[in-house]
């Protein structure tokens, strides 16, 4: 607005200000009128009388006393928007100013949910992102479309650092789950709860050593351990990841390709009868309320068995996987793979892109980190290169169709860990 004249300026300012405390300047001018017209028609005790009155039937009302604090709030709130706005230059043509259409607090921060006027677009509104958040004091700001048109944004400001905290799953206080509900994966940004629904959907975790890998696997099969229902399958390359879950597995695989080969052709043959089944009683996909639970199908370093050994073993190990996410969704086949070693030979393409859910930790270069979650979104601020490696746990969790969010895994400590295995096993064999 440096180039508008000045007077334009000083009128668009005062508008702004006026609009700002609209709320406050009406309470004021219909106190001052009420006042003026008792004053005129009773005496001039009235006013006093009809004040006292009035403020008494406003207190003793819970509900209006609530909506009066809550309008007072978001129209300060609304007001201080404004004025940084217009001081970082978040204009659109005319002086237009973005409207506040909602706001939402939560954890560590708060989130506005914005119409941007005509000449103000996305593009134009990150440009100043560095000048806000000083305004805001904030440790980060962020927006992104709003998904119902380009016209609506969110911009979410965080004052404080949810991954500064550890966050402890919510399964430590859990008797017993279920894997049809969804799963609580960790929190993000904003210190809200993160979760994941592993029905019909499959997962691909990587990172690199101390990334965090264990902690993110260890809140879904502690999710399906204490889900009696569902039947565990894990293949665990380095044979110490998974082996505290040895006896609440229904098949348990260590270094072998071949055990891990037949493994699989078990998991499979059970989907290729579920199908004949599903197609028996015309069914599209089985059901919570029916006699089959669900198959979590668990690999833990995925480099062991398409890297190592032989060609025919590496391809055969290679089929059956795809086999299984490609096919598993409509017969309760999940897939949850993970690897410290994310490049291209270990996470093919064709598998990687089956993944509905894909997690990258702190990966030590962008093109690992897209090997996770997609090619291109490192280019586009998505990279888990860039994760400070004293966070453990800290990732980017990509939802399908979605956009990657940073997030922080849910912790279980090793005591935790012990105890949820007890409790499993009781809630299975008891």
């Amino acid at each position: 607005m440096a180039s508008a004249p000045r007077d334009f300026e000083r009128r668009s300012w005062t508008w702004m200000c006026i609009q700002g405390r609209r709320l406050e300047l009406s309470l004021t001018a219909g106190t001052f009128a009420v006042f003026s017209l008792c004053r005129e028609v009773f005496n001039p005790l009235s006013p006093t009388l009809v004040g006292a009155v009035s403020l008494s039937m406003l207190l003793c009302q819970p509900g209006w006393r609530r909506g009066l604090a809550s309008h007072l709030l978001n129209n300060r709130r609304e007001a201080r928007l404004r004025h940084v706005f217009w001081y970082c230059d978040v204009v659109g043509r005319g002086g237009h100013l973005p409207r506040l259409v909602s706001v939402r607090d939560f954890p560590a921060g708060r989130s506005y949910y914005l119409e941007l006027p005509t000449g103000l677009y996305l593009e134009s509104f990150e440009r100043r992102l560095p000048e806000l958040t000083a305004a805001f004091s904030a440790r980060a700001i962020r927006v992104q479309p709003s998904g119902k048109s380009a016209r609506f944004v969110e911009m979410t400001v965080t004052y404080d650092d949810a991954f500064r905290r550890e966050y402890p799953s919510p399964l430590l206080n859990a008797r017993a789950s279920s894997l049809w509900e969804p799963v609580v994966l960790g929190v993000g940004e904003d210190g809200a709860p993160i979760s994941i629904n592993l029905f019909e959907h499959n997962l691909l975790i990587g990172g690199e050593p101390g990334s965090g890998k264990s902690v993110a696997l260890s809140s879904i099969v502690a999710a399906a351990a204490l889900d009696p229902s569902v039947h565990l399958v894990l293949l665990d390359g380095k044979e110490v990841e998974l082996s505290l879950w040895l006896d609440v597995a229904g098949q348990f695989v260590g270094r072998s390709q071949d055990d891990a080969i037949r493994a699989l052709e078990d998991v499979q043959a059970e989907m290729d009868d579920r199908y004949r089944e599903l197609s028996a009683y015309r069914k599209r996909k089985i059901e919570r309320s029916g006699r089959q639970g669900l198959i979590l199908v668990v690999v833990d370093e995925l480099a062991l068995y398409l890297r190592g050994g032989e060609k025919a073993l590496r391809d055969r190990f290679a089929d059956l996987l795809r086999d299984l996410i490609s096919r598993g969704r409509a017969a309760g086949v999940i897939v949850v793979a993970a690897t410290q070693k994310p490049s291209h030979e270990i996470v093919p393409t064709f598998i990687r892109d089956l993944f509905a859910y894909r997690l990258a930790l702190r990966c030590t270069s962008p093109e690992a980190s897209d090997t996770i979650l997609g090619q291109g979104w490192a280019s586009q601020g998505f990279s888990a290169a860039v994760i400070d490696p004293q966070h453990r746990g800290v990732g980017y969790l990509l939802a399908e169709g979605g956009v990657p969010r940073q997030m922080l895994s849910a912790n279980i400590r090793d005591d935790d860990l012990a105890r949820l295995v007890e409790r499993a096993v009781k809630a299975r064999f008891s």
